[in-house]
């Protein structure tokens, strides 16, 4: 009979080599989600880190300036969000055809893609000409004490009306990539992305400044710049694709024929209207969090915008085991593969979790330094270090979420996503920012600390439903 202590080191022994079998993969593993999420990370990593540029290009003009532009990129995001809501529900389909190898079908999510797109982006446009000022005010009715609100009303507007003119190309690159990387393509977008963001960087340092000659055009040439980037970027993906149909040979008469046959619109719509709906309602549900957390002065916008610029550039990496997440267990289940789909899903999860726990940590030794860059008063720069600090902090809650989300969505289940996403914002998040703003005298870090910890039970409910397995199913079984 085996001493007590010995049966406890064997059962641990047990415990811990299940924990890491469950959710630590082998190099074979970990070279497959690297190759498809490493492509995703450098796209939105490069194009991250020129947004940073391009802010404290801005952001070294005035304090108002960079405001402007930050309200209007917080309106801009609800339209990105809703074109990458519209599209996702024909995603998954795309994803999972793939899985068959059924090259119809992905031509028939493709031009379903395209209708929803532009009537998502004529829908858009009307509403910023109409209401553009309107929507910039919201954000300007706090104290003043951040600078000329005003002034940052009208750079606010005269950016917005140069970004409209970009909307059809943005259009355009989001069809086109979805599509690639649901067919596991993910260099070419990246390569697209990485063109683009240099254009925006030379044209942005040459049209705000006025070198070489050229007029400075301040916030306008920073929106002039950033809607030439993305024609670049839509001619680089869309001549690719087109010029290799063996690699893409879904493509092969795509623009025959635009008509989806009713039965498949009205499937993809019905799938993919929750994931819509998810979208504009998240992405609302954010902005109007920045809306109330601006109630608290001009200075709060310009440090969560400069805290949220350096944010933005390592979110990548979540951001990035999200779409791989959707990429690969999307195709797992097309193939009928459940056992290893569910097993590849945790495995995931913990990798990134793992890999934010280290990005915060880097974020936490960057903080102090960043926000000195900007030339802005140094309340501003405070602000943006608390900011800084807190997303930090509240990182791995967010891969988890992020990661969850993906997964539950992958199998179609986007009803649960719209409960899991945009109605916990809406019902749980805006009321606890909200009365906090307008009812109370809590420093507005604490308020945004308060509305990150309530994501807590969201984070519970993700883990119930990944663990439960709701989300394994195929949803193209014929």
């Amino acid at each position: 009979m085996l001493p007590i202590n010995d049966n406890a080191g064997r059962e641990k022994k047990r415990m811990t080599g299940g924990l890491r079998k469950k959710f630590i993969g082998d190099r074979k593993f970990y070279r497959m989600v690297l190759t498809v999420a490493v492509p995703i990370m450098i796209q939105n990593g490069i194009t991250n880190f020129v947004g940073l540029l391009d802010n404290i290009m801005v952001g070294q003009i005035g304090t108002e300036q960079m405001s402007g532009v930050a309200i209007v990129n917080q309106l801009m995001m609800v339209y990105y969000l809703c074109v990458f809501g519209g599209l996702a529900g024909a995603g998954i389909f795309t994803a999972q055809y793939f899985g068959q190898k059924d090259n119809e079908g992905i031509r028939q999510t493709f031009r379903y893609k395209f209708w929803m797109a532009l009537v998502l982006t004529a829908g858009a446009a009307s509403v910023f000409l109409l209401l553009g000022g309107n929507l910039i005010r919201m954000y300007l009715s706090g104290g003043s004490d951040g600078g000329d609100l005003d002034a940052a009303l009208r750079y606010g507007q005269s950016y917005l009306y140069v970004m409209l003119l970009g909307l059809p190309a943005f259009m355009a690159v989001q069809i086109y990539v979805s599509t690639l990387r649901e067919c596991g393509e993910t260099l070419v977008p990246m390569k697209a992305g990485i063109a683009a963001v240099m254009v925006n960087l030379c044209l942005n340092y040459l049209l705000i400044y006025g070198k070489f000659g050229l007029p400075a055009l301040g916030v306008v040439g920073a929106a002039v710049a950033t809607v030439i980037s993305r024609y670049v970027e839509a001619a680089v993906v869309i001549v690719w694709t087109h010029r290799h149909r063996e690699k893409n040979p879904y493509i092969v008469g795509i623009y025959k024929s635009l008509k989806v046959p009713g039965h498949l619109a009205g499937k993809y719509f019905v799938k993919g209207a929750p994931l819509l709906i998810n979208e504009t309602m998240w992405s609302a549900g954010m902005a109007m969090l920045t809306q109330c957390y601006s109630i608290r002065g001009l200075s709060v916008i310009a440090g969560l915008n400069i805290a949220n610029t350096i944010n933005n550039v390592f979110n990548v990496v979540f951001i990035a085991m999200g779409d791989a997440v959707a990429i690969i267990i999307g195709q797992l289940l097309g193939a009928g593969k459940m056992e290893e789909a569910r097993d590849t899903d945790n495995k995931i999860i913990a990798f990134s979790v793992g890999c934010c726990i280290a990005v915060a940590a880097l974020m936490v030794v960057i903080a102090p330094m960043f926000p000195r860059i900007y030339n802005t008063t140094d309340d501003v720069k405070a602000l943006a270090v608390q900011f800084i600090l807190a997303q930090a902090l509240f990182m791995p809650q967010a891969a988890f979420m992020h990661a969850a989300y993906f997964t539950l969505r992958s199998g179609g289940k986007t009803i649960v996503t719209f409960l899991f996403d945009s109605v916990f914002v809406w019902c749980v998040s805006v009321p606890v920012a909200y009365a906090l703003s307008r009812f109370t005298m809590v420093p507005v870090i604490a308020i945004f600390a308060m509305v990150q910890i309530a994501d807590w039970i969201k984070c519970i409910i993700g883990f119930v439903l990944v663990k439960k397995g709701v989300w394994l199913q195929n949803i193209v079984a014929k």
